[in-house]
């Protein structure tokens, strides 16, 4: 067994998509997790940790350690002809598996990539994965894959789905799950991507358990990203609890939970509604908000489900004490709009049996199954966000705040909160630092940027630390800068704003024109730092 022949962790980085900071049960929330929950109490939760903002851009500083726009991902998937823009990750920086699996480590990952170039669902014919500008995961230090490329899409008929070096359908991965269950299905329905993401994840675990090299796994769900498909008995769990007192009762309600249980700091009021979504005692089609509700919340009680199976395999495989587990979202929660932000048209017709797709919020339909392509939209978004403001896209604390949870029985002690700031770049160096690894000065034959972020293992391990150096932010223009208690940021051609994260961490007391030097100060590092990465102005040319 791989943990009795070294000593190095084995280590299992978890990250969901568009999950607001409030939306599981140890940050506040009234959605079942119980074993989130469970790992908050045996680990550390951390109230100040910050993402990227944006699915793409975090994932690509999360998985090299440098800002996205060095390591070729400053916005999306689309390739712009500037190295900072380009879609797909550069080869002058290395990623956690690549550096890990020089280290000896075996290194897998189940999930969504979507940092190797676009794919347009509605062309699968122009698909060249592996080609340049498309590189896959097995390119990038996985020795084995199962996920998606690209990025949003079906749960129940995922595109851009691969094993290790070839495309599957999902037809013959619902044959092959029946198999191994000892059941026969008629129909392609019962296949489920979060589960399906569960289930090779708990198979690269055995696999690691029984090696003599310890491993890495980067686990990364779609959920709980549009579209809005969850399974039925989900469903039913959440059906009709939003119903009474909507979106405003649950901000609230989130609010008190997290001051309740320390993660906020009882002076900071919460951020008013946002003023485009209505009172809940005005909002139109009230049961049919509480089903979009539901289901959203139904996809993240599946994606816990699919954790606990994961943590059942580490201790069937007698590896859960020494196994470092990180937990964290990609961005806040997601206020777009589908069809009418026009999200939709490029996902065409990939039902599981060839029916249309009904694209769009349509108050006339049902959210939740295969044949619909819906969002939650911004009133939810912003009781996922609570008690924060904006959303993803944006760099206010509601598009970039997100839980972390580490978990690590041998090393970590139960049931701590951290009131100290990380952010997503910081992630690699920690990582490599508890697996003893040093960060490559180059990299087939190639010179590597260096780190960006810095090492919290020390935390995790019970020790006195804080972050030395500024954190930086810009996506779509929107842009921000943070170091201890000061927060200078400012959206797309707005001026910036200054706050006081100490005593305003909901970013309602702007005190830009009261400490001038201050915005001065911040605003020339981001400027250097900007120029440094290869920001391009937005909207890019």
């Amino acid at each position: 067994m791989a943990h009795l022949k070294n000593k190095r962790p084995n280590i299992i980085l978890i990250l969901v998509d568009d999950m607001g900071f409030s939306d599981i049960g140890c940050y506040g929330s009234e959605i079942q997790t119980p074993n989130l929950d469970r790992m908050a109490r045996g680990g550390m939760r951390f109230s100040q940790m910050y993402n990227y903002a944006r699915c793409c851009p975090t994932r690509a500083c999360m998985l090299t350690g440098a800002y996205p726009h060095q390591a070729g991902i400053g916005h999306m998937m689309e390739n712009t002809g500037s190295p900072s823009y380009q879609g797909y990750l550069r080869d002058d920086v290395v990623t956690i598996a690549e550096a890990l699996k020089s280290g000896g480590y075996r290194t897998f990952m189940s999930g969504k990539w979507h940092v190797g170039g676009a794919y347009d669902p509605t062309r699968p014919e122009s698909w060249r994965p592996g080609e340049k500008g498309h590189p896959t995961p097995r390119q990038r230090g996985f020795d084995r894959y199962y996920g998606t490329l690209d990025g949003a899409g079906s749960f129940f008929a995922p595109y851009s789905l691969m094993e290790d070096d070839s495309f599957v359908q999902v037809e013959e991965e619902t044959e092959s799950h029946m198999r191994r269950q000892g059941e026969k299905s008629d129909t392609s329905d019962s296949y489920y991507y979060t589960d399906a993401i569960s289930e090779h994840a708990v198979k690269m675990i055995k696999e690691g358990a029984d090696a003599d090299d310890p491993f890495f796994l980067y686990v990364a769900y779609t959920a709980p990203h549009w579209p809005l498909h969850a399974l039925p008995q989900d469903i039913a769990k959440y059906e009709g609890i939003y119903r009474k007192g909507g979106w405003d009762a649950l901000r609230t309600a989130r609010h008190e939970e997290l001051k309740g249980n320390g993660l906020l700091d009882s002076r900071w009021p919460i951020s008013p509604r946002d003023e485009v979504a209505p009172p809940w005692e005005a909002a139109r089609n009230k049961d049919w908000e509480d089903m979009r509700m539901a289901v959203y919340a139904a996809q993240v009680d599946r994606m816990d489900q699919g954790i606990g199976r994961i943590l059942a395999a580490l201790e069937s495989s007698q590896c859960a004490e020494d196994t470092l587990i990180l937990f964290l979202s990609d961005n806040g929660g997601c206020a777009e709009f589908l069809a009418e932000n026009g999200w939709v048209d490029r996902y065409g017709d990939w039902t599981p049996d060839g029916r249309p797709m009904h694209t769009g919020n349509d108050p006339s339909l049902l959210p939740g199954g295969p044949h619909t392509f819906m969002s939650y939209d911004l009133p939810w978004a912003n009781a996922s966000n609570a008690p924060f403001r904006l959303y993803k896209h944006w760099v206010h604390e509601g598009g970039i705040s997100t839980p972390l949870i580490a978990y690590w029985p041998a090393s970590i002690q139960p049931n701590q909160i951290t009131h100290q700031v990380c952010h997503i770049v910081d992630i690699m160096p920690t990582i490599l630092e508890a697996a003893s690894i040093s960060h490559p000065t180059e990299y087939n034959g190639q010179p590597v940027l260096p780190l960006e972020g810095e090492s919290f293992l020390p935390l995790l391990q019970g020790e006195n630390w804080s972050r030395q150096g500024h954190i930086f932010w810009e996506h779509e223009g929107n842009r921000a800068v943070r170091l201890d208690q000061w927060k200078l940021v400012s959206k797309h051609g707005g001026q910036w704003e200054l706050y006081d994260m100490q005593e305003d961490r909901t970013e309602l007391n702007d005190l830009s024109t009261r400490n001038r030097p201050k915005v001065e100060e911040f605003a020339g590092l981001y400027h250097a730092w900007a120029n440094r990465v290869g920001v391009l102005p937005w909207p890019l040319r």
